[in-house]
């Protein structure tokens, strides 16, 4: 979404406009076509999505990354005054906190279901080598 966001916004551009808005650099390598990447120009790699196959680890990283989103969206708006950006970046970033809180719960029943004894919180059904 918020490519596409991007992509409304440049779209139909003057040459002068990209110069002035400091877009010359993306606009130059892929014109106004959506390609994912941080606002440093870090394009997106699925490197960035994080699995252990290990449901404690895993609901940790998912919570991670939805804050980590959420807190982007915050950062977006503000700097951000156009409604039509701030309304769907606010979607988004109410989605960020219902997935936090769903993972969150997530968490919970699975810890509850732990061994009591189990204080690290580590996955118990995983049995080194010996």
């Amino acid at each position: 979404m918020v490519g596409t966001i991007m992509y409304q916004l440049t779209k139909g551009l003057s040459e002068e406009e990209i110069k002035k808005s400091g877009f010359y650099d993306y606009f130059v390598d892929h014109t106004t076509g959506v390609y994912p990447s941080s606002a440093a120009g870090v394009p997106f790699t699925a490197a960035y999505i994080q699995s252990k196959g290990d449901v404690l680890t895993d609901l940790h990283e998912d919570l991670a990354a939805e804050q980590k989103a959420r807190t982007t969206y915050d950062n977006i708006l503000m700097l951000v005054d156009d409604p039509d950006v701030r309304e769907p970046i606010k979607f988004l970033r109410q989605r960020e906190i219902v997935h936090y809180q769903r993972f969150g719960e997530a968490l919970r029943l699975t810890t509850d279901r732990l061994n009591s004894k189990n204080f690290y919180a580590f996955n118990p059904s995983f049995k080194p080598k010996k």
